[in-house]
């Protein structure tokens, strides 16, 4: 019985080409959205599962309670230490520092070849491989000694080709050397942890003596600096988190920065956003929201074309139930004919997941893949997919036509195909979420534009940002700078910490006018050419005077509302005391406010002020039509003050782009999946109107006969469907503006979500609608009533 039941839908789909490949294109596409956004969910759901106890594995962060509450994945390099003596919580615990943009040197032959990785080196701890599961290849990696690495394998061939890279050296920063001691298996694709090159933690006394400091060290946060934990079996994360706050009385009792730390499982690391997580859960719900979006309008869009489609089998079915079938054996016979679309459908989407695969991998620079006969849970997800589908889809149309009258279909008389009523809803589904993607993508859009093109209160053009080299005399600083300043095609050149907008940034509590205030202020350390570099703008006062130590200060805008100052010339020849005390001087100027971060956050209290010593970038204006020229004349200066180290440089504006990267991302795959539930829901339009033209080919004949133009004939068919874009519309536009509210709120700077949105929206879906129906209708319009007269 089966075996007939398939073998009567391959005809029936054979005899009807264009309503299955309608089908199976709608199906295959949503199918294929469906797998992908899966297999992207899992990925990220499977991040650093492999360790062997990954639910007792937890990180210390740092909760910063000052004038508000921040978040940092990082705490003061002590803290691990005296955690590890002083209680027995943890059954290890490892303490490890990432530095990154530091120069390595490998000796190849007699020629020393220099690197700076992405994702930098990391002073590691021991422990720190027995919390973790990196296995050991060869050699060992106690790292109990000073000046010893351990390298992954690939990393370990990067440097040193075929040779054994047991014992081998490399310098750091031309000054520290390395002796490699062992060789760990590659990481894994799902981790968050990509340092490749692990240190010993005793030699950081060699590198960063503060922060290597017992108790220096808890002065503040440098960021990469982590501490891990494995926990005893049977220890809450709780009774844990209540020992922390003796050591903020006992190291940091005159602090305003007032540190709470807590323990993160390993589980959040990927997905908390708050402590630089690289994918919210959030994020990972909506996409297999509009998966599921997909596959309910894919599946309406079945049920709309079967419904059409059953007017030419109502003969097919009379002679059925006359010849003995049941309505059982009916119902079933489309069921089959509906699981062979779906089946060839996901063969399809199968198929093109493969190809686009790729792109996906590319697009967010990951490496996933597809292991469909390795993969069980591939296997079950496609498996009730498929079933889901194809009952969804076929449970409806089965039951409509397995219930036609036999009499009736074998006078040929047209018959109720289904509530028309529910059709009507069926539609109206797909144009809500249509018109939800539609308004989600011009909302991100906007967003985005204003973003890119909002006044930052800085010139972020044309500027190239080039690290300083090292320098320890402060001889070469200088002398490079004026070395700049002489190419053709450079306008400007200032020395300073960072450019205006960055994402690092010195915290500091300051004293205005012999009182602490109680907020953090960011110090940016800049010459008297930063003003002019960047074109920031005075609303009082005068510039910093060039210097090499700090002499006075400038304040911007929102450092004086902190104080409820209102008038900018009040804070002229006020004292700031910055750094503990170490730096003083008078407020000379007061900078007009500028964006110092993205625009998720708010503008931070800044002050500026010539300490040259904490100065570690030049910030070059440069004519762009000389571009290529300028930078590489840059180069060769650059490089002749530092033969021995890397040269390397970046845009501005595109270190500024770099902080809405997740967005545009967000963007792409909306606008993507917009398209693709479009043009579904166009398929099911089609549907529709091929059933209205159906019923009413005899009353457009008639129509046409009494003089009713095209335009009159199309106007029946475009108020029906008016009203349904209109009511998809009535729901779709709150339910959207609900989650793009939502969504805004991660942005202290955002646009209002306008009338010109919706406009836009109903202005698409009438549009879209308007296309998709006229194409079927005019055809039908323009037909010789005399054929259609004669339609039975």
């Amino acid at each position: 019985m089966l075996r007939n039941y398939f073998k009567i839908a391959f005809r029936n789909l054979l005899k009807n080409k264009g309503y299955t490949m309608i089908n199976v294109w709608g199906l295959a596409l949503s199918m294929a959205c469906g797998i992908l956004i899966f297999t992207l969910v899992r990925y990220h759901l499977s991040f650093d599962n492999f360790h062997e106890h990954p639910d007792r594995i937890y990180r210390i962060v740092t909760e910063l309670h000052r004038d508000n509450i921040g978040y940092n994945p990082s705490v003061p390099s002590p803290l691990g230490k005296y955690f590890r003596n002083d209680y027995t919580f943890g059954e290890k615990v490892a303490r490890i520092a990432t530095m990154r943009d530091d120069l390595i040197t490998v000796k190849k032959g007699n020629e020393p070849v220099k690197f700076k990785e992405k994702q930098g080196l990391a002073f590691t701890e021991p422990e720190f491989f027995e919390i973790f599961n990196y296995p050991l290849l060869r050699g060992k990696t106690a790292l109990t000694e000073p000046n010893t690495a351990v390298l992954t394998e690939q990393m370990a061939k990067k440097y040193f080709g075929d040779e054994d890279p047991i014992g081998k050296s490399f310098l750091l920063n031309n000054t520290i050397n390395f002796q490699v001691t062992g060789i760990l298996k590659n990481l894994p694709e799902n981790t968050d942890r990509k340092v490749e090159i692990f240190v010993s933690w005793p030699t950081l006394q060699s590198y960063d003596p503060w922060l290597a400091h017992d108790i220096d060290g808890w002065g503040g946060i440098r960021d990469g600096v982590e501490c891990f934990v494995l926990l005893r079996p049977g220890v809450s994360p709780a009774e844990v988190e209540k020992v922390f706050p003796p050591y903020v009385q006992k190291y940091r009792p005159n602090s305003k920065n007032v540190h709470h730390y807590q323990l993160q499982p390993l589980a959040d690391m990927h997905f908390d956003a708050r402590y630089r997580g690289v994918m919210e859960k959030r994020n990972l719900w909506v996409l297999s929201v509009i998966g599921l979006f997909l596959l309910v309008t894919a599946c309406v869009n079945f049920v709309n074309l079967a419904t059409a489609q059953a007017v030419k089998r109502s003969k097919e079915v009379g002679v059925r139930k006359v010849l003995g079938g049941s309505k059982t054996q009916l119902f079933w016979q489309f069921i089959s004919e509906t699981s062979l679309i779906t089946l060839i459908g996901m063969g399809v989407a199968l198929g093109l997941s493969y190809l686009v695969l790729p792109v996906v991998n590319e697009f967010f620079q990951i490496q996933m893949t597809l292991r469909l006969f390795s993969d069980y849970r591939l296997l079950v997800f496609m498996g009730l997919l498929g079933i889901l589908v194809a009952f969804l889809s076929g449970s409806y149309p089965g039951i409509i036509l397995s219930g036609f009258q036999p009499v009736t279909a074998l006078k040929g008389k047209q018959q109720h195909v289904g509530g028309f009523n529910t059709r009507r809803a069926l539609i109206v589904i797909q144009f809500t979420i249509s018109q939800i993607l539609i308004i989600g993508t011009v909302v991100i859009m906007s967003q985005m534009r204003y973003v890119r093109q909002a006044d930052l209160g800085f010139d972020k053009e044309a500027i190239v940002m080039v690290p300083k080299g090292s320098d320890p005399t402060g001889s070469k600083t200088n002398t490079l700078k004026n070395e700049l300043l002489r190419i053709n095609g450079v306008e400007k050149v200032s020395l300073c910490f960072a450019a205006p907008a960055s994402d690092q940034a010195w915290g500091n509590f300051v004293a205005f006018d012999n009182q602490e205030v109680n907020f953090q202020t960011s110090i940016k350390s800049a010459d008297d050419q930063y003003l002019s570099t960047f074109g920031l703008e005075l609303a009082a006062g005068k510039n910093l005077f060039p210097s090499d130590s700090v002499r006075e200060f400038l304040v911007n805008e929102a450092f004086l509302r902190k104080l409820n100052i209102r008038s900018p010339e009040e804070a002229i020849g006020k004292i700031v005391s910055a750094n503990g005390g170490s730096l003083v001087a008078p407020v000379v100027g007061v900078v007009k406010d500028f964006h110092d971060a993205s625009f998720h956050r708010e503008i931070s209290p800044v002050v500026i002020t010539t300490y040259s010593l904490d100065y570690s970038e030049y910030a070059v204006k440069i004519n762009l039509a000389r571009a290529k020229a300028t930078i590489s004349a840059i180069e060769k200066a650059w490089l002749g003050q530092h033969p021995e180290e890397l040269f390397e440089y970046r845009f501005l504006d595109e270190s500024i782009a770099q902080f809405y990267e997740a967005e545009d991302r967000i963007l792409k795959l909306v606008q993507f999946f917009s398209f693709i539930a479009i043009f579904i829901g166009c398929l099911g339009l089609y549907g529709l109107v091929s059933f209205m033209v159906a019923q009413k080919t005899k009353e457009i004949g008639i129509r046409k006969v009494l003089g009713s133009s095209i335009a009159q004939i199309l106007w029946i068919f475009g108020k029906e469907f008016s009203r349904l874009i209109v009511l998809a519309f009535l729901i779709a536009a709150p339910v959207a503006w609900w989650f793009m509210t939502q969504w805004l709120q991660n942005y202290r700077f955002r646009i209002e979500i306008g009338i010109y949105v919706f406009a836009l929206t109903i202005g698409s879906a009438i549009i879209i609608a308007g296309v998709t129906v006229g194409y079927k209708v005019i055809k039908a319009a323009v037909a010789n009533p005399v054929k259609s007269l004669r339609t039975e």
